[in-house]
């Protein structure tokens, strides 16, 4: 495969020679951002089973005023999102669509979905500052950017499961 003019050659250690082959850069790559994972072996956890089933009551609406609460707390100076939308931005834009914000998240909280549209994220790379062999990935950091009311509303949902969690005493440090 022609080597990109555009992709910086790479090597695997400092002391490998630099590699221009676009297949062998992509499994540099791959092995770099996506190590494997091995399989946990569970065989000797004794579990025990648990009869008592208990459903938590949780309120599936979610009002205008705890979106609005949990928009103020973001914070300003936080990345974009994947929308290009600060945070700062965000709070004023909100006042004008919270109302709907709550009622179509209350939606898919209720059915538990979220759009596919709202799942994209797009993820950059980043050099590391003062690196001294750009030729090598570990001078790179990886920025994952997400949709800004997803953002928003997974926090607002983790929110609500910590709280039952604490309620009904499901987490060790209770």
């Amino acid at each position: 495969m022609k080597a990109d003019p555009y992709l910086l050659d790479l090597k695997r250690s400092t002391k490998d020679p630099l590699i221009n082959n676009n297949t062998i850069k992509a499994d540099i790559f791959i092995a770099k951002f996506f190590p494997k994972t091995r399989i946990a072996d569970f065989s000797n956890i004794k579990i025990e089973a648990t009869t008592e089933q208990r459903a938590l009551n949780i309120s599936l609406i979610i009002t205008i005023e705890k979106i609005n609460k949990l928009i103020r707390s973001l914070l300003n100076s936080k990345a974009l999102g994947l929308d290009s939308i600060p945070n700062k931005v965000f709070k004023i834009a909100a006042l004008v669509i919270v109302k709907d914000l709550a009622e179509i998240a209350s939606y898919y909280f209720a059915n538990g979905t979220i759009p596919e549209s709202l799942k994209e994220s797009i993820i950059v790379v980043l050099r590391k500052e003062g690196k001294k062999d750009y030729s090598l990935l570990s001078s790179y950091r990886l920025i994952a950017l997400k949709n800004t009311l997803v953002k928003v509303l997974k926090k607002y949902i983790a929110n609500i499961i910590l709280k039952a969690a604490k309620k009904y005493r499901l987490l060790p440090w209770n």
